[in-house]
């Protein structure tokens, strides 16, 4: 007599079929966010505070009729030259910093407080210093977006494998092996994920500096629009800056996962 214990077995699903429910969730939450938003402005919870769709009406707008174009090439010149000198600087310092205890101890303080401190209230020294031009623009991205860069590349070399450098040690290697074939290659992950978020620092940086420095590019779409209370191009010209940054951080993301995590792309 045959036992009835046939077990059932359970469907697992396919990574597409994941990636997707993935998909509709994020899709579903942005419709609530958007919902949620049309609702307000129309309610309204203040006069100063248009519905989404209004929002993108002046955003559509503003992108047609070259306005938006035009403060994006003003924004984006510091920020790229910013984001630029914090990487070659952070990623030299921080790897110093990891492989040198003197340095580590000349540095680790210094930029842990500036990645604590409210940095925003450097910004009148910064005008101090640089005037209102391109680069004082540029020193206020470097002022948020390096420490973050500096310390994950410190906290990157300071946690390589120690079996792997014992490895490379044992069969002779220099020390300039080990740092090049063995602590580089595995701290670049890291790295990486520092240089994502100190770009989304960065981003940060320059609009406060356009805001609080000199009223041009997308800071001053902002500052104009509010001044003559049309709230819909005000909206309109943060939402552009918010989407913009978070396409770009996501955009590193996935180059990150691709690049050294590709075992997390189903995942992702």
């Amino acid at each position: 007599m045959s036992s009835p214990s046939a077990s059932v077995a359970t469907p697992i699903a396919s990574p597409s079929f994941r990636i997707s429910q993935i998909t509709i969730w994020r899709v579903l939450s942005l419709i609530l966010l958007f919902g949620a938003w049309e609702i307000a402005g129309r309610v309204p919870i203040s006069i100063a505070f248009p519905t989404f769709f209004e929002t993108m009406s002046s955003l559509g707008t503003m992108i047609i009729d070259g306005r938006m174009a035009k403060a994006y090439a003003k924004t984006l010149e510091p920020l790229v030259i910013g984001i630029g000198l914090s990487t070659a600087f952070g990623i030299i310092f921080g790897v110093l910093m990891g492989l040198s205890r003197k340095f580590q101890w000349i540095g680790e303080p210094i930029f842990i407080v500036m990645q604590a401190a409210p940095m925003a209230a450097l910004i009148p020294l910064v005008t101090f210093l640089y005037g209102i031009g391109v680069a004082a623009k540029v020193v206020a991205v470097v002022i948020l977006a390096a420490p973050i860069i500096v310390l994950n590349c410190f906290r990157a070399v300071r946690n390589a494998s120690p079996s792997l450098i014992q490895m490379c040690q044992s069969f002779q290697g220099s020390q300039i092996q080990v740092i090049r074939k063995v602590i580089i290659p595995d701290a670049a992950p890291m790295m990486f994920s520092g240089l994502r978020l100190g770009v989304a620092a960065g981003f940060i940086g320059v609009i406060l500096a356009e805001l609080l420095i000199t009223p041009n590019g997308v800071g001053d779409l902002i500052t104009y629009h509010r001044s003559v209370a049309e709230y819909a191009d005000m909206y309109a010209a943060i939402f552009s800056i918010v989407f913009f940054a978070a396409v770009t951080v996501g955009l590193l993301e996935k180059a990150e996962v691709t690049i050294f995590r590709p075992e997390k792309k189903g995942a992702a």
